[in-house]
């Protein structure tokens, strides 16, 4: 049998059925199309993670002073710490954060103690240099941030998170106001209901660096706070104690993320293995629809196959026909596969304002992964049309 005529004979078979045959290429379609999307968008999602991470994780510094040694030397880190650093190239912000130690003073939001309704709390003091609010990315839901001003005047306000909001029945600021850490009254002027870094600041109460070190002797910052642009933590780390303790950089401790890469690629391997699970799956679906398509197919033309073997035509001859049959029903699902689920792709990325990411050896192999499940289909219904018997084909077909 020449090529030609066994493109003919396939093409005819598949056309003398076109809406049994649309249906299996649409199984294809939508097997191939979800396994197409499923890893795209694994993808496009594991690269939003890493800029997600790359964005927080990996430009963050914190840096604290380790305890004194036995030679009684002092690592304290300097109050203008955040200034020292901002000079260097690739800090964005820094800012001074410390947890204020009150003893047993509890804060409440009134003089009066209501026996029926506890009204005082014991919660995280904490003291922040204006940059911090910055470096934290912290959103303000109302209200203002301390400025350097309020700090240097040692002014008796306080920002509360979120959570110490809702405890102390704080939801508006127009009416100014106020609570007491035990018998010190502060007016809160500020509550921030979200931060990227140092979640504990969300139940706590912050005031400001130059009120804690005159009301309780704070002696120095706790923790500097540092972002950084994207790539310069590595260095940061290193230009930092010498920035801040020229003297004795080795008293500072400092944290930063190390090895990112392997974060991402645990990302992205733990979401490429889920979706290709699920989009093989699909997948298996499509090449199940092929094969009992085909399968009946053979059932119906029995007198066809019959005829043929009758008049020449040998079992290769008849396997090669639904075997190209079943081939072409899994390319052309394969060719509208891949561009289905490029499509899904592109268009979930457009709506999410994602960069879309996928593999193009993966989307211009989609349409020889369909031939190839095709073929595979199609292999058990074309060895029974080839191992039929003239004889006895005709006579099933009368």
């Amino acid at each position: 049998m020449a090529f030609a005529d066994l493109v003919s004979e396939s093409l005819a078979g598949l056309f003398s059925r076109p809406g049994r045959s649309a249906l299996t290429v649409l199984g294809t379609v939508i097997g191939l199309a979800a396994l197409v999307a499923t890893i795209g968008l694994s993808q496009t999602a594991g690269n939003r993670i890493v800029g997600r991470f790359d964005e927080l994780a990996a430009t963050e510094v914190t840096i604290t002073s380790k305890p004194p040694g036995l030679d009684g030397v002092s690592n304290a880190l300097p109050w203008d710490a955040p200034k020292r650093l901002a000079r260097l190239n690739g800090v964005v912000e820094a800012g001074n954060i410390s947890t204020i130690d009150v003893g047993d003073s509890l804060v409440s939001t009134s003089p009066v103690r209501d026996p029926a309704e506890r009204t005082d709390f014991k919660l995280s003091i904490q003291a922040a240099s204006p940059g911090l609010y910055d470096a934290v990315r912290a959103h303000l839901r109302s209200g203002m941030i301390p400025d350097e001003l309020l700090s240097d005047r040692g002014e008796r306000v306080a920002v509360i998170g979120a959570g110490a909001a809702d405890r102390l029945g704080i939801s508006r600021l127009d009416q100014l106001p106020a609570i007491r850490i035990g018998d010190d009254l502060f007016l809160v002027v500020g509550i921030i209901d979200d931060v990227a870094r140092q979640f504990d600041m969300l139940s706590a109460v912050i005031i400001p660096e130059g009120t804690a070190r005159q009301m309780y002797r704070l002696g120095a910052p706790e923790t500097v706070v540092v972002e950084t642009r994207i790539g310069a933590a590595n260095l940061i780390s290193r230009q930092a104690p010498l920035a801040l303790r020229p003297d004795n950089p080795t008293g500072l401790r400092v944290a930063f993320p190390a090895e990112p890469q392997r974060v991402r690629e645990a990302v992205q391997s733990d979401l490429n293995l889920l979706f290709v699970i699920l989009g093989s799956v699909a997948l298996l679906v499509g090449a199940i629809g092929i094969a009992n398509v085909t399968l009946v197919s053979v059932m119906e033309r029995t007198g066809e196959i019959g005829l043929r073997r009758a008049l020449g035509a040998t079992r290769r001859h008849i396997a090669t026909q639904f075997l190209a049959e079943s081939s072409t029903m899994g390319f052309v699902g394969g060719v509208l596969g891949g561009a289905t689920g490029i499509l899904i792709v592109v268009s979930v990325s457009a709506i999410q304002s994602w960069t879309p990411v996928l593999d193009p050896l993966m989307a211009l192999s989609t349409p020889l992964i369909g031939g190839f499940i095709g073929l595979v289909a199609g292999i058990y219904p074309s060895m029974r049309a080839a191992n039929m018997e003239p004889v006895e084909a005709l006579r099933s077909s009368v």
